[in-house]
Parts: structure tokens; C-alpha cells; sequence
């Protein structure tokens, strides 16, 4: 059985110097979309909420003619009592039942004006609704019109940058399972806690990139010879020469232009 090559350290760090250039060209990616599937999500919410209170007012509103209604009907009643009383006045033998009428009558003439009252209060009600519901709706399509706007927006984001991202996503594991486990872990921990998402740099002008502590001489001659994995003792990032990082670069573009 034929033993398994050694990895060298200089091949180490080209691994995790080709998985940081994939897993930035998805960080590009993912920042060309920036907010925009969030302010989707959030406008569809309140699109959701509008056509849900929306609805609430509409039932409210026929709630209030159902009670107008029968408002009505209980007026029609009480004019068929005062109608009927009135006639059985006319009939009655004695003043103690032709008392006992009127005040059947005066009940139901107060009972006709309350209906009235509350009729009247109801139409205010409605109005009142009325206002609410137009303003609502005028809200509900602004808010339509500026979902379809971001929607639009994000789908021709999507459709140039989807399957480049689903390629590089499965590119970056692909990559991942050729480094050790121990270092992939490091490089996971160390993206996360860095800006950016740079957990290995080159070194730029005699400092790890992006950052202006300046390396010594002797450890860029110790980075520069790929014989040890060296870490920047300011934030972490795992350290390559530019010679290295300017190879790997030109190699994993040509590999970009290809997805």
C-alpha cells in the first residue's frame, strides 16, 4: 500500500490562501445584495400587517351596518307598537289602561330615539372608518409598489450572482476537506473574529494587509520561506508573502472566470 505524500507547509498555506479568495468572492457577492432580502422581508411583513388590518376595519364597517340595520328594524317595531297602542286607546274602558298605553308609547318613542341616536353615532363611525380605510389602502399600495420595486431589485441580483455563489459555496467545502481539520477550524474561528472576514493575509508594505503594525524584518524572512504557519500577533490572521498570495491569485481567477 502506498504511503500517503505529505502535505508541506508552504502547500498548507496555499490551501487556506485559495479557500480565503473563494470565501471572499462570496462575501462579495453577499455584499452586493447588502440589506436587500432583509428590506424585502421587512416590507413584506408590513404588507402582511396592512392587509391584515385592512381586513379588521372592513369587518368592523359591516359589523356597524348590521347594527344600523337592526337599529332600523327595531324602529319599524316600535312605530307598529305606537301605531297598535294608539288604536287600543281609542277602545279602552277606563283611565287607569289608557295611562298604562301612553306610557306604552312614550317607551317606545324614547326607545324610536335612541335607535336614532345610536344610528346617528354609528354613520360617524363609519365615516370615521371610511378615512382610516382609504388612507390604509393608499399606505398598502405605496408599501405593494416599493416590495415589487426591492423585489424586482433583489431578483436581478439574484439571477447574475445565484449560481456563481451556489458554485463558489460548494467550491470553499470542496477545498475544506483537503486541510486538516485542525487548521479549517482555526480559519473558521479566526475569520469570524477579524474585519472582513480575512483570516489570511499577505503581507503589504511590511504589514499584515489591512493593518499598520509593521511585521520585523527577521519574521517576514520566516513567512517569505513557507517553512512554519506564522499568525499576526496583533489580530491572529494566519500570514503569507505576497509572491505566494500574487500565484494563488492569478490561479484561482482563472478559476473564477470559468463558474
Amino acid at each position: 500500500m502506498a504511503k500517503k505524500k505529505e502535505v508541506t507547509i508552504e502547500e498548507r498555506l496555499r490551501a487556506l490562501y485559495d479557500l480565503q479568495l473563494i470565501d471572499s468572492r462570496i462575501d462579495e457577492i453577499r455584499n452586493v445584495r447588502g440589506e436587500l432580502p432583509l428590506e424585502v422581508r421587512d416590507l413584506e411583513d408590513e404588507v402582511a400587517g396592512l392587509n391584515i388590518r385592512l381586513e379588521k376595519l372592513i369587518t368592523s364597517l359591516e359589523a356597524i351596518d348590521t347594527d344600523i340595520a337592526d337599529k332600523k328594524n327595531l324602529i319599524e317595531e316600535s312605530k307598529n307598537l305606537i301605531k297598535k297602542y294608539s288604536e287600543q286607546q281609542k277602545n279602552v274602558r277606563n283611565n287607569r289602561e289608557f295611562n298604562s298605553l301612553t306610557k306604552e308609547v312614550e317607551f317606545q318613542e324614547l326607545e324610536i330615539e335612541l335607535a336614532e341616536k345610536h344610528i346617528r353615532e354609528f354613520k360617524v363611525q363609519i365615516e370615521q372608518k371610511k378615512e382610516v380605510i382609504s388612507e390604509t389602502k393608499d399606505r398598502l399600495k405605496q408599501r405593494q409598489d416599493h416590495l415589487k420595486h426591492k423585489k424586482d431589485e433583489l431578483d436581478a441580483i439574484l439571477s447574475e450572482t445565484e449560481k456563481e455563489e451556489q458554485a463558489l459555496i460548494t467550491k470553499s467545502e470542496d477545498y475544506k476537506k483537503d486541510i486538516e481539520p485542525r487548521l479549517v477550524a482555526a480559519y473558521i474561528r479566526i475569520r469570524k473574529n477579524v474585519k472582513n472576514g480575512l483570516a489570511v493575509v499577505p503581507i503589504e508594505r511590511g504589514a499584515a494587509g489591512g493593518s499598520f503594525f509593521t511585521i520585523p524584518p527577521q519574521v517576514q524572512v520566516e513567512i517569505a520561506a513557507r517553512k512554519k504557519i506564522i499568525t499576526d500577533e496583533h489580530s491572529g490572521r494566519i500570514l503569507v508573502d505576497p509572491v505566494l498570495a500574487e500565484e494563488q491569485k492569478t490561479k484561482m481567477e482563472k478559476i473564477f472566470s470559468k463558474l
